[in-house]
């Protein structure tokens, strides 16, 4: 947890995603103070060499999420392809195959609202760079219950459609380049996990 109480990442992107979560990724330092979880659209039969991909270049662990499996900091997880992807009270993963949302399946909307029920104002969502809507709406619930939310500049997104979506669709309160994402995530909220080891040190 950071010293704004913040408890988790969601992020949601589609379209244009493998190049800008490399990217993101590589801002993210040893030891980064929460979990990641991951809603990316993709094919039902995708291949898994993707993660191998991001783990090349990411100092953290990266890996698709299990049903039932307890949620740590420090690592990114991955919706599989054709489940969606929710939170439990216990904060651990469930996988369901619920009909699609947004027409997807994982669904970026179905994870962003789990996640809000389980960590309210300690949420963090993020979305980036896709030629679709979803996600537009989970952004507006992480926002009503006093999350922070985050979305890609649609200037910078290859498909700025998405983003575009958060933006018109709640208020939104960072937006960001690719490389300005991964900076706030590296410098601001990894300073801010700092004071609080620190408070607890001294206290």
């Amino acid at each position: 947890m950071t010293k704004n109480g913040y408890k988790a990442i969601v992020i949601g992107i589609s379209a244009g995603g493998l190049a800008a979560l490399s990217k993101l990724f590589s801002f993210l330092p040893n030891g980064f103070p929460l979990p990641v979880i991951v809603v990316q659209h993709v094919a039902a039969t995708s291949n898994r060499f993707i993660y191998t991909l991001f783990n090349n270049k990411c100092r953290l662990t990266i890996k698709e999420a299990d049903d039932k499996e307890e949620i740590q900091a420090g690592f990114i997880y991955f919706a599989p392809p054709d489940y969606h992807l929710l939170i439990e009270r216990d904060e651990t993963f469930s996988l369901s195959i619920d009909a699609k949302v947004n027409h997807s399946r994982p669904s970026i909307d179905v994870l962003f609202e789990s996640a809000v029920y389980v960590w309210s104002s300690g949420l963090i969502g993020i979305l980036m760079t896709g030629a679709n809507s979803d996600g537009a709406h989970g952004m507006r619930l992480i926002k009503e219950h006093g999350g922070l939310i985050i979305a890609q500049d649609p200037k910078t997104a290859e498909y700025p459609v998405m983003p575009q979506s958060a933006i018109d669709t709640a208020r939104v309160d960072k937006i960001l380049s690719i490389e300005g994402i991964g900076e706030w995530l590296r410098d601001d909220l990894v300073h801010l996990t700092r004071d609080v080891k620190n408070e607890s040190r001294s206290g």
